[in-house]
């Protein structure tokens, strides 16, 4: 009968006892197998099932003064393009025996800040990250102590980090293009705040797409929000539908889908129809895009892709005494559907 204590893990000792070999016989199997006779191995891996043994990885990576460990920091893990950069992420790290830890600093520097000391105590091979805050300090002197650390849909001025990041300021001039080439001359620019990097790069692609076609920077009308999120969006569409008929934006480009399917669904629940009373552009191409009542018009970015190529630099930057440091940019496509229209 159990005495209610916690069963204690089979060690090395006693798959050496059992199998009636050395210790050193039987670290050899684990690490060096090539060494041990056949019949050997085979008596060591036998006693090992009986036991149930279990290897102490972490103790081995411990003693080595590293671990097969990378871990992604992300920004928002509600949002599902994080998601999806992590599954690119965890192809790599598959592909080259390497466990993932996934941490979500949920827009909070205490708590990315707490997540990059843990991870270092972790001895992890690298850190890719998607900061808050960019030129945050604490990014130099992670590498400076031997972590790697990637920068992950995030820039940074010089060549002191990888990076791996899209052209948001082309995405921003798709999507204004798009409704503006659909006759649309009043535009509202819903998104924020205004302190990410990306809303603003995004912005100030949808401003430079209207001084290209010729348009008074009145074409754009503002609508900040405090996050990038589907409640955010809804109150944004609450208040765009509250607006005077006259005045109000025909179209409207989203900082990113989750406000854009937030201001869809507030606008429609206020009796303003989508895309015959308000066109919608969204921006990532989330699979919820796709998918909503209005299928959404979106920029897509190559989700998956990023998080691959920022594990790929990682790895290297960790392994490789030439490692070079890359800044990538990816292009964003436009992606049209059923909630943008010609007026």
């Amino acid at each position: 009968m159990s005495n209610g204590s916690t069963p204690r893990s089979a060690s090395v000792k006693d798959v050496a006892a059992l199998a009636g070999v050395s210790l050193g016989t039987v670290s050899n199997v684990l690490n060096r197998p090539d060494r041990v006779s056949e019949s050997t191995r085979n008596r060591v891996h036998d006693a090992m099932a009986k036991l149930g043994f279990v290897r102490n990885e972490s103790a081995r990576q411990l003693r080595a003064g590293q671990s097969r460990t990378i871990a992604y920091v992300v920004l928002d893990a509600a949002n599902p393009f994080f998601t999806d950069v992590a599954l690119g992420v965890e192809d790599v790290a598959e592909e080259a025996d390497f466990s993932l830890f996934l941490c979500n600093s949920h827009q909070d520097p205490a708590r990315e800040a707490s997540y990059l000391v843990r991870l270092e105590q972790q001895r992890v091979q690298g850190v890719l990250i998607t900061p808050v805050d960019p030129d945050d300090h604490r990014l130099d002197e992670l590498p400076s102590r031997g972590t790697p650390v990637v920068l992950v849909d995030r820039t940074r001025p010089g060549n002191t980090h990888c990076s791996v990041a899209v052209d948001d300021r082309l995405g921003g001039r798709l999507a204004l293009d798009h409704l503006i080439e659909l006759g649309h001359r009043r535009i509202a620019f819903v998104g924020g705040p205004r302190r990410i990097g990306q809303v603003r790069d995004r912005h100030e692609g949808a401003q430079a797409a209207i001084a290209a076609a010729g348009l008074p920077a009145e074409t754009l009308v503002e609508v900040w929000t405090d996050a990038l999120t589907v409640d955010e969006g809804r109150t944004a569409g609450a208040r765009i539908a509250g607006m005077p008929a006259a005045a109000r934006p025909t179209a409207a480009f989203c900082g990113n889908d989750l406000v854009a399917l937030g201001l869809l669904q507030g606008c429609v629940a206020l009796g303003v129809g989508v895309p015959d009373d308000l066109a919608v552009v969204g921006y990532d191409d989330i699979d919820f895009a796709a998918a909503a009542a209005v299928p959404l018009t979106s920029v897509r970015q190559p989700r998956r892709e990023l998080g691959r190529a920022a594990a790929r630099l990682l790895l290297d930057e960790s392994d490789n005494p030439d490692h070079v440091h890359e800044q990538l940019e990816f292009t964003p496509e436009l992606v049209a559907r059923a909630s943008t229209r010609r007026r």
